[in-house]
Parts: structure tokens; C-alpha cells; sequence
């Protein structure tokens, strides 16, 4: 579902915003099964929790960096909504998907709770602008329904913690606690929030309870300074390569892939690259067509992805990624 404007609105004034129903239906329901490819599913982990020691090491040991074997998990962190409100909200097509993670929390595994702070820390080698200039947005698609008790983030609206320089700190334990909104949301919803406002994580709040969120996160592109993950690294996994396969012109770019009028593309690199991602459409690289447009439009994601069938109640869409693929996925999809 579209992220509305008031929600952009809100994310800018007050530095968050949660949006109920952004994902449902097949969709959601596809991705959830997804996360057992990941996570032991929480009636088994709580049967034995002795048996998934790494989960509780340390209270990020349930984050896992995309991608991801599973597509219903991968094509959410660039989900047409999601792109449209990214381009909206910073200004720009000229984008790119920084950072992806998947992450998993199961009440006594570990103590989740954090102070407050701010993302930025980890996410730019500077501090952002209080003007406002190059924002980076930080979203989290909930997986599981969040209530009060499932470890909700917790957050300060800016006009309570603007006064606060920035610095790569942790609040005092308990500072500003007057202030935070949890952000409890069902299964589906999305939260958006900035990188310059505080936030922390909260602990469960009762046994047998566990949390599911996918993490995507968006910024200018080319901004050497901004970052957190580098895809170049990630680019062996093969749910990269399957992305990469699957994804359209203008999904492509979100990564930093070589845009079709950079001069990078000639006849050897059309060809090895064809033989690095098998089945990819290079047709409209290197043929001197434009490059997707850097400004504040928000295109079509899907419009160079024709439609090959729906599996699963999705629809899946491909140029060559092809047909037997569709058919082997229908059969692990048991349809």
C-alpha cells in the first residue's frame, strides 16, 4: 500500500512514523514462511532455547544481513511502495538501498533493552544536517504483530530531543523516558524513522514471546560519507545473483549497478556479466538509452518486468529469469 503524505509529513516534523497495512495478504503471509528458512520457528526455539545458543550470545546475535535465500524476503527491501516513499521523502530517484537486514528477537534469549540514541552512529561517517539536506530514511517492516510486550522501539519526538547535540553517545538509562512513543504495530505495518532521532530498543515483557522485523534502509545516491553495508561484498550470495536476475532496470539501480549509458557497458562486460548472472536481460545496457532519471518523480518500478504468472498469490515478473524457475518456485511453494 502507498505510504500516505501525511506520513512523510509526520516522519519530517516529528522524525518517525508508523503506517498500519503497508504489506498484507499473500504477500506478508509469504514472507513470514520465508522466515523459517532463518529462524527456528518460536514454538521450537522456546521448546529447547539451549538448542539455538547463538541466538542469545549478544542481543544483536538475530540480525542477519541480506540478502537472502528466500525472494518474498528480498523483493520486500525494495517493494515498489517502499521505493516510492524513499523517493518522496528524500527528494529524489537517484537513490540507493544501503542497508538489509532480517532480524530476529525471542524473549530471554537476551536483554534487548537499550538507551537511547541515535542511528547516525553507524550510518554516516559525519552527522546529518539539522537543515535537513541529504536525510537518510531507516524503515523496519514488521513481520509479527508488536504489542507493548513484544519489545516495541521506543522513540523521541525531534522537538524533544533537538536540543541534544550531535554526538556518537547513548543517553543516561532512563533520560527522556518521559517523552518516548513505542511504536507498536500487527504484522504488516511499517515503521520510518530518521537517522538524527532518538530511539532504543525495548525488552520483551513477558516469556514465549518473539519479534520479527526486515530492515531497509535508503539514502542519496553518492554520498561517500553515508553507507552501512557494501553490496559488492554481499554479490556471491545467490540470493543476490537471483535478484539481480529478477530486478528490473530501475531495481538495479538501487544497488549502484552500472546504470545502461555508463561507459562501462561494451560487448565483453555485456557478455561476462551475462555469464556471472545467468538468464539477465542486458538488453537496454550499452545501447545508449538514458539512464533512469535523478529526479522527483516516482517511476514505474515494475514497468520493464513483464508478468510470467502469480505463484504463490504473488505475481512473479521476470524478462529472461524464466519460466522453469517460475515452475520450480511454484513446486516449493507446493502450487
Amino acid at each position: 500500500m502507498r505510504v500516505p503524505d501525511s506520513c512523510l509529513d509526520e516522519l519530517r516534523t516529528v522524525g518517525f512514523a508508523v503506517m498500519e497495512g503497508f504489506v498484507g495478504g499473500d504477500e506478508l503471509a509469504a514472507a513470514q514462511v520465508a522466515l523459517w528458512g532463518n529462524y527456528p520457528r518460536p514454538d521450537e526455539y522456546f521448546a529447547d532455547p539451549d538448542r539455538h545458543p547463538g541466538l542469545g550470545a549478544h542481543p544483536f546475535a538475530g540480525l542477519r544481513e541480506g540478502p537472502y535465500d528466500q525472494w518474498a524476503l528480498n523483493q520486500l527491501t525494495f517493494h515498489p511502495d517502499l521505493v516510492d516513499a524513499a523517493e518522496r521523502f528524500l527528494g529524489t530517484t537517484d537513490l540507493e538501498l544501503y542497508k538489509s537486514e532480517l532480524w530476529g528477537k525471542y524473549s530471554g534469549a537476551a536483554d534487548y533493552e537499550q538507551r537511547l540514541h541515535r542511528d547516525f552512529g553507524n550510518h554516516s561517517l559525519v552527522v546529518p544536517r539539522r537543515d535537513g539536506r541529504w536525510p537518510q530514511l531507516t524503515t523496519f517492516i514488521l513481520l509479527s504483530d508488536v504489542t507493548d510486550r513484544d519489545g516495541p522501539t521506543a522513540l523521541v519526538p525531534l522537538e524533544h530531543g533537538r536540543r541534544l547535540p550531535y554526538r556518537v553517545t547513548w543517553l543516561d538509562k532512563g533520560q527522556l523516558s518521559e517523552h518516548e512513543v513505542r511504536a507498536t504495530a500487527p504484522a504488516g505495518s511499517l515503521l520510518l524513522y530518521r537517522t538524527d532521532v532518538l530511539h532504543r530498543g525495548t525488552d520483551f515483557g513477558g516469556p514465549g514471546r518473539s519479534r520479527f522485523t526486515l530492515l531497509a534502509d535508503y539514502q542519496v545516491r553518492g554520498k561517500s560519507w553515508q553507507g552501512k553495508m557494501a553490496w559488492p561484498q554481499r554479490a556471491m550470495h545467490p540470493g543476490f545473483v537471483e535478484m539481480m536476475v529478477r530486478a528490473s532496470v530501475r531495481e538495479r539501480d538501487l544497488f549502484g549497478w552500472p546504470r545502461p549509458d555508463d561507459e562501462y557497458w561494451n560487448d565483453q562486460t555485456r557478455t561476462d556479466v551475462a555469464r556471472r548472472y545467468p538468464s539477465i536481460d542486458l538488453s537496454r545496457y550499452g545501447t545508449g538509452e538514458a539512464s533512469p532519471p535523478a529526479g522527483p518523480a516516482s517511476p514505474d518500478l515494475d514497468r520493464d518486468r513483464p508478468r510470467i504468472g502469480p505463484v504463490g498469490g504473488l505475481t512473479i515478473r521476470a524478462t529472461r529469469w524464466g519460466r522453469g524457475r517460475a515452475h520450480r518456485l511454484r513446486r516449493l511453494l507446493g502450487h
